[in-house]
C-alpha cells in the first residue's frame, strides 16, 4: 500500500473519531459549552477547560484537525494521480462534504439549536447533519478504496447489483437518519422522565422513538434475503457486513435495555459507522468495471 493510501486510511479513521466527539457532544447536553460563539470558543481561541465547554472544544479542535487532514489530503491526491483518476474525484467530494458539514455545524450552534432545544428546526437538521457526515464518510471511503488500487465503477455493466445497492444505500441512510432523531429524543426526554421540557409535557420526539428499531429490523430482513440473491463481494468489507448487521441489532436492543447510556451509544454508533464504510467498500467492489475493461480506458 502507497503512503497516499494509508493516509487516506488514516483519514477515513480519523473522521469517524471526530463523529463519535460529535455524539459525546450530544450525548452529554454540551453542546452549548462554546456559548453562541463560532468558530471561537467563548470568544476566545482556548477557553478555560472544565465541564461542556472542555467537551465542545475538543470536538472543535478535532473538526478542525479534520478539515487540514482532508485538505491535504486533496492538495496530495491532485498532485499525485494523473488527471482522470476517480481518486480525484473522491477526494474533491470530501473536502466539500466536511465543508459543508462545518457550515452545518456553525448554523447549529449560532441558532442555537443545542443542548435542551427541542425545537422543530432542531430536529430537521440533526439528521439532514447526519445524512452529510455519512456523504463524507462514503467519499473518503471511496476515495481510499481506488487510492489503494480500487477501479473505476460502472452502473451498466452491473444493472442488477446497482439497483440493490441504491435501494440499501437509501435505507441505511434513512435508518440513520431516524436513529439520530432516536438519539436525539433520548437525550432530551429519557424515560425516566427527567429530560428537557416540563415535566409530563408530551413531545412528538417521544413518539418517534419507535419507528428506529422497526425499520432496523425490517430493513436487516430485507439485507439478508437480498444477500442470498447477489453474489456477496469477498473482500474483508463484504464478508464483514452480516457480522455488523447483527452487532448492530444486538448493541441496539442493549442500549434500550440499559437504558442509553452515553458509552453504549457511543458503541452503536461505530458500529453504525463501521458498517456504512463496510457497505460502501463492498458495493464499490461489486460495482468495479471488469479488468479488461479498466484496462482499455
Amino acid at each position: 500500500m502507497t503512503r497516499i493510501a494509508r493516509y487516506a486510511w488514516f483519514t477515513l479513521v480519523f473522521n469517524v473519531g471526530v463523529i463519535l466527539l460529535g455524539a459525546l457532544v450530544r450525548a452529554t447536553g454540551s453542546g452549548a459549552g462554546c456559548g453562541r460563539s463560532w468558530p471561537t470558543c467563548q470568544g476566545v481561541v482556548i477557553p478555560e477547560m472544565s465541564g461542556a465547554t472542555a467537551i465542545e472544544f475538543m470536538h472543535r479542535a478535532a473538526s478542525g484537525a479534520a478539515l487540514l487532514l482532508v485538505a491535504i489530503l486533496v492538495v496530495w491526491v491532485w498532485r499525485g494521480v494523473p488527471a482522470g483518476e476517480p481518486a480525484r474525484t473522491g477526494a474533491a467530494l470530501s473536502l466539500a462534504a466536511i465543508v459543508v458539514e462545518a457550515l452545518i455545524g456553525a448554523m447549529i450552534v449560532l441558532a442555537e439549536w443545542v443542548a435542551e432545544d427541542a425545537s422543530l428546526a432542531r430536529v430537521v437538521a440533526v439528521p439532514l447533519h447526519l445524512v452529510n457526515t455519512l456523504f463524507l464518510l462514503a467519499a473518503l471511503s471511496m476515495t481510499a478504496f481506488w487510492l489503494s488500487g480500487g477501479r473505476r465503477l460502472s452502473t451498466k455493466s452491473h444493472p442488477e447489483v446497482w439497483r440493490w445497492v441504491l435501494l440499501g444505500g437509501v435505507a441505511i441512510v434513512l435508518l440513520a437518519a431516524t436513529g439520530a432523531v432516536t438519539a436525539l429524543a433520548d437525550t432530551l426526554f429519557p424515560k425516566t422522565g427527567t429530560g428537557g421540557g416540563e415535566s409530563g409535557d408530551a413531545h412528538f420526539l417521544t413518539d418517534l422513538r419507535i419507528v428506529h428499531p422497526v425499520l432496523a429490523v425490517v430493513a436487516a430482513s430485507i439485507g439478508w434475503w437480498a444477500s442470498g440473491r447477489l453474489e456477496t463481494p469477498r473482500s474483508w468489507a463484504g464478508k464483514a457486513l452480516p457480522l455488523l448487521v447483527g452487532l448492530m441489532l444486538m448493541s441496539g436492543a442493549l442500549n434500550v435495555a440499559l437504558g442509553v447510556p452515553v458509552w453504549m451509544q457511543l458503541v452503536h454508533l461505530v458500529l453504525a459507522d463501521a458498517l456504512w464504510i463496510a457497505y460502501v467498500l463492498a458495493s464499490a467492489e461489486a460495482l468495479q468495471v471488469p479488468v479488461e475493461v479498466d484496462q482499455t480506458v
